[in-house]
């Protein structure tokens, strides 16, 4: 089992998309059980998959901070999608404060531990991680084999992106390998281009209508669009994080 935290500290980046979709890919493409673990309280992963994030009635009361305050098992909260191999723990507004709760909990590895109690049932856990920068995102640090973040080509990005390092070296020893992503990439831009010949190793993401989409169809990029540039993209950012987990664990 690896875990993959999709992160950045500013929104708008094209984060949960981009959750979203290489769930998708783990799923359909490498087969691996995968879960797709929601930890942004708007709940935008479980949108994106046209999962409905309100608990069933056979589950009422449980929400998604009882998984951390009262070591509720993830397994009841956890939602189908209508992909093989591809489930949801979706977030919902009682985690605004999981922040104070993990300080309170006061356990440096508890999603690291619940992570590690789900490893039975699935291959893959991606996290879709809010923009913050507290103890959430080091507990992230801590349960995670991989950090991927989104970039957009700007400035504001770059720095954004020097906090995530300096955070992701502080929050764990070993801390896990980072992996930058230039989203959301058009090269009729000046800046972008500016950016991918800045760093030609880096993985893209074009700017295309067919992500944005996503969020209007509710599905990801390659179950309506599998043929397009957006699609290929991800699906071979996917095989780099696959390749890049398997030497990490060698």
């Amino acid at each position: 089992m690896a875990v993959v935290a999709i992160y950045s500290i500013k929104g708008g980046v094209g984060k949960t998309t981009l959750a979203a979709n290489l769930a998708y890919y783990s799923a359909m493409i490498s087969c691996r059980r995968t879960l797709l673990w929601d930890l942004d309280a708007a709940g935008g992963a479980g949108f994106l998959l046209g999962v409905d994030a309100r608990p069933p009635k056979k589950t009422a009361g449980k929400r998604a901070e009882s998984i951390f305050s009262r070591e509720q098992d993830p397994a009841k909260l956890i939602r189908k999608t209508a992909y093989p191999n591809l489930d949801l723990l979706p977030a919902d507004e009682s985690i605004r404060a999981l922040d104070s709760q993990f300080a309170s909990i006061g356990k440096r590895k508890r999603l690291a531990k619940l992570t590690g109690n789900l490893s039975k049932d699935y291959e893959r856990i991606i996290f879709d991680c809010p923009p913050v920068l507290n103890e959430i995102s080091a507990q992230v640090m801590r349960a995670a084999d991989l950090v991927i973040v989104p970039l957009p080509p700007s400035p504001l990005s770059a720095r954004a992106f020097e906090l995530v390092a300096e955070e992701v070296a502080a929050s764990s020893r070993p801390h896990p390998p980072i992996l930058p992503v230039l989203s959301m990439l058009d090269m009729r831009r000046n800046l972008h281009r500016q950016a991918r010949e800045a760093n030609p190793g880096w993985p893209a993401i074009p700017l295309a209508s067919a992500v944005e989409q996503c969020a209007v169809r509710q599905q990801p990029v390659g179950a309506f669009a599998p043929r397009s540039p957006a699609a290929r993209a991800l699906q071979q950012l996917w095989t780099a994080i696959e390749r890049k987990l398997a030497k990490a664990k060698s």
